[in-house]
């Protein structure tokens, strides 16, 4: 049912407890159903949170364009958000985005540039690089710059982690984000402190991202970690970080797909992966939730397609390997 504003504010999304993805372990696991947002991904709650912020303050005037680098669901997320103000939009991407996902942007009516991979391989800074010539031939144009806004963080602080809280009942012992801007671990991390919770926060991250402390190599599947650092991220301070090997996202997908009918994007299987690992080590009666952070719809071509797997990423979908997840442990805290 949506909201008294309509269409202008994300939706309350479920938090389901599912029992099959680890069945045989006495642990409750829920799920935040973010891939349920009418943008179909929980960049839904930061589009809205962005957009506002700039609304609010005049910087962003009715009619006017929004610039904003993305590797997929926030650009989808913008122009829906776009549309239904009155607001026109370009979304300035890279090679390695979802055709897919291009296409949902351009059929809520925006424009996407698309910046060639440069010379030192660094799309993100590619990308960034474009908006700021956008903003310089488009007087008015603004960008919503996800990297840094704390209205970003504020989204999630504000509605995800409320939810997320109500939805499983609290006293969460664990809380497992994937990350890119930071943006939803920031507000989630935030919203645990402010509110003394225990629960420690999980970050979720790709091999060859460059956050916290990440080497620098290549990602072939959107939406997963950074190849510079975002400004927001100065501020995560997880308890623990995973890295995940893009193979474990596309198993953790489909063994999700499989046990819980849940289809969802690669973040959320970088997810399940690094659950896999935690898991087994975890005392009874451990309470744990997760991001559904997207739907698995625009990934049909590529996680869950068997010759892309195998073309891309050199690997069989199905393996009976264990998760090659590496763990840091923060200071902070121990699992």
């Amino acid at each position: 049912m949506l909201n008294d504003l309509g269409l202008l504010q994300p939706l309350v999304t479920p938090t389901v407890k599912v029992h099959r993805l680890f069945d045989g372990y006495d642990v409750d696991v829920y799920a935040k159903l973010d891939l349920l947002q009418l943008a179909g991904s929980t960049k839904e709650r930061t589009a809205n949170g962005l957009i506002e912020e700039l609304l609010g303050s005049a910087a962003l005037q009715p009619g006017g364009m929004v610039i904003e680098s993305t590797s997929g669901n926030l650009g989808i997320a913008l122009a829906r958000q776009c549309v239904v103000r009155g607001l026109r939009f370009t979304a300035v991407v890279d090679e390695n985005a979802n055709p897919l996902a291009l296409e949902l942007m351009e059929a809520y009516g925006a424009r996407v540039d698309l910046v060639r991979t440069p010379a030192d391989g660094n799309k993100l800074a590619a990308r960034r690089r474009r908006v700021s010539e956008l903003l310089a031939t488009n007087p008015g144009s603004v960008t919503t710059n996800q990297y840094g806004s704390l209205a970003n963080p504020r989204a999630h602080f504000e509605t995800t982690m409320p939810e997320i809280i109500a939805g499983s009942g609290g006293n969460l012992d664990y809380l497992f984000v994937a990350t890119s801007t930071t943006g939803t671990l920031l507000g989630c991390q935030q919203y645990v402190r402010e509110h003394g919770l225990k629960t420690k926060i999980v970050a979720v991250d790709s091999v060859g991202s460059v956050l916290f402390g990440g080497q620098e190599g290549t990602r072939r599947l959107p939406g997963l970690g950074a190849g510079i650092l975002p400004e927001l991220a100065a501020s995560a301070e997880p308890d623990l970080v995973f890295q995940i090997q893009e193979i474990d996202m596309v198993r953790g997908c489909r063994r999700l797909a499989h046990s819980e009918g849940i289809l969802a994007g690669a973040s959320t299987g970088a997810i399940v992966a690094a659950m896999d690992t935690l898991v087994p080590n975890l005392k009874a009666g451990t309470r744990l939730a997760f991001m559904v952070h997207d739907s698995g719809v625009p990934y049909l071509q590529s996680v869950y397609n068997d010759e892309w797997v195998r073309s891309t990423l050199n690997a069989e979908p199905a393996g009976d390997q264990e998760p090659r997840a590496d763990l840091t442990i923060n200071t902070r805290s121990n699992p």
